[in-house]
């Protein structure tokens, strides 16, 4: 058995995207409507591109309250890992994404 895909809740898919795309560095691999929203996923460019991040809309009213639960006791939903931590906080302020 394997890990197949991960969400992370999002309140707005087409940002999320952008930021997921073009701030991270992920890339878009399936982008399929379905009525309100789209089945939005996406691969890292470092691995393999059998394990997707799902954007998942955060619409219904007990992901909002998992979300929100989660954040403000600071517990991560989803954690990213990099081999050069200082490497990739340089690359990741000069596309314009900031700590905090």
């Amino acid at each position: 058995m394997r890990v197949t895909s991960n969400s992370v809740l999002v309140g707005d898919q087409d940002q999320a995207l952008r930021f997921y795309t073009e701030v991270l560095g992920f890339v878009k691999k399936q982008d399929i409507p379905m009525g309100k929203y789209r089945w939005l996923t996406l691969v890292s460019p470092e691995g393999p591109d059998d394990i997707e991040l799902t954007l998942e809309p955060n619409s219904h009213p007990a992901a909002k309250a998992y979300q929100t639960a989660l954040y403000g006791d600071g517990i991560p939903l989803t954690s990213f890992g990099s081999t050069n931590v200082q490497a990739e906080y340089e690359r990741l302020t000069e596309r314009g994404s900031r700590s905090g």
